[in-house]
């Protein structure tokens, strides 16, 4: 995996992060830069920690599946990003108060997270650095999530919905560069 795919998979796995960091945000009455990096350490670190639990998970299949790993990147970033298209239409903020306790925190960063650890699963089957590429997309997320608290408190919801469904459109188009090169037709 090259540096422009990881950027393009760290955007697009940020993407969740970011709405629901808008979401935060606009809850805020008054934003701070302590409540900011709150958000952004929450998702960043969860979004590089779960592809590298992925990471670890698939290694124990590698063996055993590496004529078909193609495809399994290929359904996982697809169904990713579908779904990641679905909640976008979807249009309802997840995050409704301004709460930055640890359980709460705890359960979005996970939810949104979910999909890094199905990406990792992709990594153990792909030439992937994984401490570059983990680190990489932990310190994206952190960003955008902290962008997004401040977009989300001076502007609203108005970017969420196309955020998400651009990130999805990104999954989705690199599982099929990942199946169209191991096919050989890339």
């Amino acid at each position: 995996m090259g540096l422009l795919e990881l950027i393009i998979l760290a955007v697009g796995l940020s993407m969740d992060a970011f709405a629901v960091s808008v979401c935060k945000g606009l809850a805020m009455p008054r934003i701070t830069v302590k409540k900011t990096l709150i958000v952004g350490l929450w998702f960043g670190g969860f979004q590089a920690l779960m592809p590298t639990i992925g990471y670890f998970l698939g290694v124990q299949f590698r063996d055993k599946i590496t004529a078909i790993d193609h495809w399994i990147a290929f359904i996982l970033l697809g169904i990713i990003g579908a779904n990641m298209i679905n909640e976008a239409c979807s249009n309802d903020c997840e995050a409704e108060s301004d709460s930055l306790d640890v359980r709460t925190m705890f359960l979005f960063a996970v939810a949104t997270s979910i999909d890094a650890l199905a990406v990792g699963i992709t990594f153990a089957f792909l030439n992937v650095q994984l401490a570059f590429a983990v680190s990489f997309i932990g310190v994206t997320t952190f960003a955008l999530s902290s962008i997004g608290v401040k977009i989300g408190n001076v502007f609203g919801t108005r970017y969420k919905a196309k955020a998400e469904f651009a990130g999805g459109v990104i999954l989705i188009l690199l599982g099929l560069k990942i199946l169209l090169e191991h096919l050989g037709i890339l």
